[in-house]
């Protein structure tokens, strides 16, 4: 990350595994997408059906506050043909109030979301690149990332990335609701 917090944008191919030729580009976000950016994390979310199951009442407005993610973090979004949003994910570095697991010498990401009709492919996979290359670009030795249990595409597409699982550093916002953590070594 540069001293402004930005970077050149990046274009990543989409999984060519998934059969899909288009090109996605991920950037960070532009203020005037914020508001987009933040309904695509509530409607992938809910549609998942995570915002009913979590017991935070605020969870909804959280999901949907890209402009605090943006102002504490570096808020990436996949953008396809023809401008529209895939997806999004945000970057933060311990010291953030958005760092929930992020200790000293790491990046944590959150709330990685895609599109549902872009589920499959490659934005995601794009996004994580996207995501690891700024964590690197701040100096990061290892990636953080807090997933629910039954994320479990998710968790496929962190092990083919290298990610493992780090069980010692789950952990409960409340309980019953447990959290999964991946972590990425660089």
């Amino acid at each position: 990350m540069g001293s402004d917090g930005r970077r050149p944008e990046s274009t990543a191919g989409a999984d060519s595994s998934a059969g899909v030729a288009a090109q996605v580009t991920v950037r960070v976000a532009r203020p005037e997408e914020y508001r987009r950016a933040g309904e695509l994390v509530f409607e992938a979310y809910d549609a998942d059906g995570h915002v009913a199951a979590d017991p935070d009442p605020e969870f909804g407005a959280e999901l949907r506050d890209a402009a605090t993610r943006a102002e504490h973090g570096d808020l990436l979004v996949a953008e396809g043909p023809g401008g529209r949003l895939l997806g999004t994910v945000t970057v933060v570095l311990p010291g953030s109030p958005l760092a929930e697991v992020a200790q000293p010498g790491e990046a944590e990401l959150r709330m990685l979301a895609t599109d549902r009709a872009a589920r499959g492919r490659g934005v995601g996979t794009a996004l994580l690149e996207a995501a690891i290359a700024r964590a690197r670009a701040a100096n990061a030795r290892r990636i953080v990332l807090s997933t629910l249990p039954t994320m479990t595409a998710a968790h496929r597409m962190y092990a083919r990335r290298g990610f493992v699982r780090a069980p010692h550093r789950d952990w409960e916002p409340a309980p019953d609701y447990p959290l999964l953590v991946f972590e990425l070594e660089l």
